[in-house]
């Protein structure tokens, strides 16, 4: 790997090495889409002004499919021969000949061409709408999506001619937009986030919220104006006292010190395996204008590294960046999203290096560039995505990010990098998708879809007094009210909110199952492969400026595969540290071949679920109503056990009941399953288990 000098920020210009995109698997999964009405306003302007980027096949295709199968196939003798960057420009980057007959056939349509990538990977083209529907031979609507209006074209792009043959798709007749996954831990009343405090508050470790999550089972009686209706309620407690004061603030939320014991890290960084000489990789839109002061000040409260010019980098490859209340930034979360991979990749592997890679904004263009840059620049064997977008979006409206973003995934996968994507928040995305892009259909996020990059969900996760792990289930949240506000009257019957939020997952309707995946049902690319800690009601610690503003910085609770995905890429670092420096490669392929103890199974046992919360109703002259756990755990759709626990409100001081495990129609089973994935890495055994597998 090649070593860099690290500055605190530089801009550098898309200057990358070797880069390529693949074709996705061909036949229907491209065909035109189905029934694509929903959320369509009407025809494009074509005198607007767009922007395309048309992407090449790489050479020998077929080889290069070949050469990366092999590559993660413990049987074949090129198993884990990695390309270098000079073999993967000689025998795939396009020509100039190629080029140049893209170039022409795009001038020949009224396209400007400004710019060609240094290796003839793209070629970026200027015209208007019209002209882009001719030369591209689609027609292009305007298409509201949660309540933004976007563009996005009818059909595939084709293209006829010589060209034909040599484009591989283009990017820019659709404008969606990447999400960032984070999660503030939030009052599910409101659906505002729980307040920040000070970190003058902190306790002597670092300390800020109760690291005590899921507390022993208490009983309570609720009563109506001293009388009827009555109810009983008993079970687990979730979250400290509303009386709390700080350090140990309900509800609850872990510092770097609670998390690195639960994962037994402490045992690795004893061996001196703490992620160094190695490098994560991180790729954010906007980014935070005060992420080197805040993530100082958590690194000094948590004890880690301080992050200087020597261990972190800012690049900025496709121009300067800034985070205002104006671009999105803030109003889309990403300055928090920023702040939480860097400090949580960093309290995972202290001793690694950190490059942060930025891009102008979260269009999907700039951020696949961002990517490219990561990877054509060689930043680090560990690249960690937490962002993405439904995938039956994509294939409904535009399909060639598809092609692009499973094209950037197999480049890292043949050069040893490890590509890990979060699975999104929302579940199975049908609400979201329903709000969001009138689709009434499940999803899996992308680009964690794709067979070439590692899927990381997430679970709720439940430590004891000795922070080891108490307790943990796949991440996903019903919540029922109990009691109203103050003087905490029951409810009759309770208010069932429901689902709220959970780690995504489920069966991808475009990708082929890779064969790393031979042992499951099905045909298709299933996800998550691994997760980590993500329900943001016990998420972790982050110092951050929400509004860029260091004389306001606070300390909040954040959660979301945007939490494990930084952890597990910071965990893989460490990975290839103790593999001899790396790099080892994509992680899925390796995470399927390990014995059971390397990987924890998320697997709620009846034990397990005895204390969870049942109740009684008294409403005379009406018979007594037994709520059972089951009853007040609704909507439960496929899940068979759940944790439940009693919540007492420090916002309202209502009563509620927090349902854990209960992820839409997704759910957690023994083995693998479409919330957890294989389960939960073991630490030094998962390290060690990982060190075999690939020597």
């Amino acid at each position: 790997m090649t070593q860099h000098s690290f500055r605190n920020r530089v801009s550098s210009p898309l200057t990358f090495a070797a880069l390529g995109v693949m074709a996705l698997l061909a036949g229907s999964a491209f065909a035109a889409p189905a029934g694509q009405t929903a959320n369509i306003v009407g025809p494009e302007d074509e005198s607007k002004p767009i922007s395309v980027t048309v992407w090449l096949n790489p050479h020998n295709k077929a080889a290069l499919d070949t050469a990366v199968d092999q590559m993660y196939d413990s049987s074949s003798p090129n198993y884990h021969r990695f390309l270098t960057l000079k073999q993967f420009n000689e025998q795939y980057a396009p020509t100039d000949k190629e080029v140049g007959t893209v170039r022409d056939y795009l001038t020949a349509h009224n396209l400007k061409v400004t710019s060609t990538e240094k290796n003839n990977r793209f070629v970026v083209a200027q015209g208007n709408v019209g002209a882009a529907q001719t030369a591209f031979n689609t027609k292009i609507n305007k298409v509201m999506v949660d309540g933004v209006m976007h563009h996005a074209n009818a059909t595939p792009a084709t293209v006829t001619g010589a060209a034909s043959a040599l484009v591989a798709t283009v990017q820019g007749l659709s404008d969606l937009r990447y999400k960032a996954m984070v999660k503030r831990a939030a009052n599910p009343e409101t659906g505002v986030p729980y307040a920040g405090v000070s970190p003058s508050s902190a306790g002597a470790d670092g300390l800020f919220f109760s690291g005590d999550c899921l507390r022993p089972a208490e009983s309570h009686v609720f009563k109506t104006d001293g009388s009827f209706p009555e109810a009983f309620y008993a079970g687990n407690r979730y979250g400290a006292d509303i009386t709390n004061t700080a350090p140990n603030l309900p509800p609850c939320g872990y510092d770097a010190n609670e998390i690195q014991t639960a994962y037994g890290l402490k045992q690795l960084y004893k061996k001196g395996l703490d992620g160094t000489g190695q490098t994560i990789v991180i790729v954010d839109a906007f980014g935070s204008n005060t992420i080197l002061s805040d993530a100082n000040l958590f690194s000094q409260l948590n004890g880690l590294p301080a992050l200087t010019s020597s261990n972190f980098q800012i690049v900025t490859p496709t121009g300067p960046v800034t985070c205002t209340a104006t671009n999105g930034c803030i109003a889309g979360d990403w300055q928090l999203e920023t702040t939480l991979d860097v400090e949580w990749a960093h309290a995972i592997a202290p001793n690694a290096n950190i490059v942060l890679v930025l891009t102008v904004d979260n269009s999907l263009t700039n951020l696949d560039l961002g990517d490219l840059a990561a990877i054509g620049n060689q930043y680090g064997n560990v690249i960690s995505n937490s962002f993405g977008i439904s995938e039956i979006a994509l294939k409904e409206f535009d399909p060639a990010e598809l092609v692009v973003e499973n094209g950037i995934a197999q480049i890292a996968a043949a050069l040893g990098i490890s590509l890990n994507v979060s699975t999104g928040d929302d579940g199975d995305q049908l609400i979201t998708n329903n709000e969001d892009f009138g689709i009434n259909a499940v999803s899996v996020n992308a680009n964690a879809d794709s067979p070439f990059a590692t899927a990381v969900g997430g679970t709720s996760t439940f430590l004891d007094p000795k922070n080891d792990i108490k307790l943990q289930t796949g991440w996903g949240l019903n919540v029922a009210f109990l009691t109203t506000p103050a003087p905490n009257a029951p409810l009759v019957p309770p208010t069932f909110l429901g689902f709220q939020s959970g780690s995504g997952g489920g069966t991808s309707v475009v990708y082929a199952k890779p064969k790393f995946q031979k042992s499951l049902k099905g045909k298709f690319r299933l996800l998550p492969d691994i997760s980590m800690n993500a329900d943001p009601q016990t998420g972790s610690e982050i110092i951050v400026s929400p509004d860029g503003n260091p004389a306001n910085v606070t300390v909040i609770v954040a959660g979301g595969t945007s939490l494990s995905c930084p952890m597990f890429s910071g965990l893989w670092a460490i990975a290839n540290q103790a593999a001899g420096g790396g790099p080892i490669g994509e992680a899925a392929p390796i995470l399927y071949e390990l014995p059971d103890k390397a990987i924890i199974d998320v697997n709620l046992t009846p034990v397990d679920t005895l204390l969870n919360v049942s109740g009684l109703i008294i409403d005379p002259p009406n018979a007594p109503i037994f709520e059972s756990q089951t009853d007040l755990a609704q909507p439960l759709q496929n899940t068979k056990l759940f944790v439940s626990a009693l919540y007492n409100s420090h916002s309202s001081t209502r009563w509620d009941l927090f349902t854990f495990g209960t992820d839409s129609s997704l759910f957690t089973a023994p083995g693998w399953d479409n919330v957890t994935g294989l389960g939960t890495p073991n630490g030094t055994t998962f390290i060690n288990q990982v060190v075999k597998a690939v020597q």
